[in-house]
């Protein structure tokens, strides 16, 4: 089997819209929440953390961006390789803007045209662990040889639908995202579009070992403490690695009052000693089906060039966790966690090489 490398990343989040612009405005705890206001008369406003950005036609902005992280990514380097999509939303929002109805088909072959993509084309949506299951099955080409390059393309971008969604299941904060803070109350959405250019060829300090999906629909719209457990020994099986093997744990905790406790139990029973932990979502929102491929890009991103994220909030003690104030010393081996409806829970192994 061969082994696969982290050969390129793009991002566009609200933080920038490239990884260096992001990491630089990581740096400084800058603020990038902007208001998002549901449609009617007296309708409530939620945060939501947004791309910067001019363009208002749903389907020039996402082929500006897309085209933008993906060359960020190197994705001319692979494009006779496999092109994994992303995604939880798909062109919703350009639907919402009057287009035909979506068919997922010509989303694809939308985002094919548009990178000018030469090999084979794989649309993933499993809710917001979408960029996950992609890096999985992009993995499991390349380890076989079937492929010797991939591009994973994270895409969510604002729409009503989504937003309206959330709100509507009472999971969004009112005021910001506080990660397994004592005083969280809800998740706040954002945008990204994120690539990740997988290949055989060793250019890069990051190799993916492995990872793995549990899914436990029992509870649609939370977390399962088991299943967590499930997901990260079924994760260090395949890599052939011991618990105290990681080094780092990047978690979801979004700020739910109920998902956070429970994700923290699961670390609790899985880990004899928990490793450090890190978390994103309070700097660049809930990128849904993006989340994965993005917060992998600004991590290993992160952990290059020595930047960490702040916490303006005290994480509840009642948790049993903590998040690392500054980068822990010598990360090698990292685990990143999404958690998402419909029972998904998934994690990748990554080696600094």
């Amino acid at each position: 089997m061969k082994p696969v490398y982290l050969a390129g990343r793009g991002l566009a989040c609200a933080l920038g819209l490239t990884v260096k612009t992001s990491l630089t405005a990581l740096s400084r705890g800058s603020d990038t929440a902007a208001t998002c206001v549901l449609p009617g008369e007296s309708a409530p406003s939620f945060p939501y953390r947004a791309i910067a950005d001019t363009q208002s036609d749903w389907n020039e902005r996402a082929c500006t961006l897309i085209r933008r992280v993906a060359l960020e990514a190197g994705a001319e380097r692979a494009c006779d390789g496999a092109l994994f999509i992303a995604t939880s939303s798909f062109d919703i929002g350009a639907v919402e803007q009057g287009a035909a109805g979506m068919d997922y088909q010509a989303f694809a072959d939308k985002v094919a045209s548009w990178l000018q993509w030469r090999g084979p084309v794989y649309v993933l949506s499993t809710a917001c662990t979408s960029s996950l299951n992609a890096m999985m099955a992009a993995h499991a080409l390349l380890r076989s040889g079937e492929v010797e390059d991939a591009l994973v393309l994270g895409v969510e971008l604002s729409n009503q639908l989504t937003l309206g969604g959330f709100a509507a299941l009472q999971l969004l904060s009112p005021d910001r995202s506080k990660p397994f803070g004592q005083d969280r109350n809800g998740l706040v959405l954002g945008e990204a579009v994120a690539a990740l250019r997988l290949s055989n060829h060793q250019n890069s300090p990051w190799q993916m070992l492995g990872g793995a999906n549990v899914v436990d629909g029992r509870q649609p719209t939370s977390a399962s403490a088991l299943a967590i457990v499930n997901m990260y020994q079924s994760a260090l099986a395949q890599c052939g690695l011991a618990a105290q093997a990681i080094d780092l744990v990047k978690v979801q905790a979004a700020g739910s009052p109920g998902n956070d406790a429970i994700e923290a139990q699961g670390l609790r029973d899985m880990f004899q000693v928990i490793p450090p932990l890190v978390s994103l979502k309070m700097a660049i929102g809930h990128t849904m089906g993006a989340s994965g491929a993005a917060e992998v890009a600004l991590l290993t991103a992160c952990l290059e060039q020595g930047v960490w994220p702040t916490y303006a909030d005290s994480v509840d003690e009642t948790l049993g966790v903590n998040f690392m104030a500054h980068q822990p010393d010598a990360v090698r081996r990292v685990m990143a966690t999404i958690l998402g409806f419909g029972g998904g829970h998934a994690t990748v192994v990554l080696e600094r090489t």
